[in-house]
């Protein structure tokens, strides 16, 4: 117990470095560019093709039970509620983690066991701000814009197996998507999102940052970090929900 309370304030101690130097000896901005691409932009077509085939499954399951009372055309409004509220920020964050958060922990587990950190403290580079702050910032506001495009491309998935496999009607499709969806159901995703792409920075660079053992225990840091930070975004994801909807 007393080493599980070292780890937490270890990694909180961490984290509220990094914030801090995110507006005191900010790294340059081109640290943040390289980040933010890699974290969003190169994570892109995962994310849509995951939501694209989720949207499609959520649209298959729900219309046989429609079918029944004929309520096919509430399949757009399931859709969007579900990817919105809970698949979007949940997928999204699960796939940066699997392709993300794990190459973050192995670089700077690496790093660590290569004595790169200590010849970056050698030549007056702070490692917490060249290393952690810059992916603190990329994973917090990369997984809020992944998961817009996967809420989009879950709409999309569901629009094509009801409308082009089913022959739902496409205007009461949309229509119908539109009367019941409020704005607030994709607002409140990106919040979850937010805090997600948060705690997978933070964990990420945590478990790489403090690395020991050697390349075996790079390979135990990146395995626990991957972990770790799944099972904070499922068990944040109930809170979340308890408090945003």
């Amino acid at each position: 117990m007393t080493r599980f309370f070292e780890e937490v304030g270890r990694a909180t101690l961490l984290t509220l470095q990094a914030i801090l130097y995110l507006f005191k000896k900010r790294p340059k901005t081109r640290h943040f560019v390289r980040q933010l691409t890699y974290v969003s932009a190169e994570t892109t077509p995962v994310v849509v093709i995951t939501s694209l085939f989720s949207g499609g499954v959520i649209a298959l399951q729900t219309y046989s039970t429609f079918h029944r009372f004929n309520a096919e055309y509430l399949i757009g409004a399931v859709v969007a509620i579900s990817m919105g509220r809970e698949l979007g920020p949940v997928l999204t964050s699960l796939m940066v983690v699997a392709r993300v958060g794990s190459a973050m922990t192995a670089a700077i587990g690496t790093m660590r066991i290569t004595q790169q950190i200590d010849a970056l403290e050698v030549m007056a580079i702070n490692p917490v701000s060249f290393l952690v702050t810059p992916r603190l910032f990329a994973t917090t506001v990369g997984v809020p814009l992944l998961t817009v495009m996967a809420d989009v491309s879950g709409v999309l998935g569901g629009w094509l197996v009801a409308t082009k496999l089913f022959g739902v009607n496409e205007y009461l499709y949309w229509q119908k998507m539109v009367d019941l969806t409020d704005f607030y159901d994709f607002l409140g995703g990106l919040y979850k999102a937010v805090f997600f792409g948060f705690i997978i920075g933070a964990v990420s660079c945590y478990y790489g940052f403090y690395t020991r053992g050697g390349t075996e225990g790079v390979g135990r840091a990146t395995t626990s970090s991957v972990v770790t930070s799944s099972m904070l975004i499922l068990i944040s994801d109930y809170f979340l929900t308890a408090v945003i909807f």
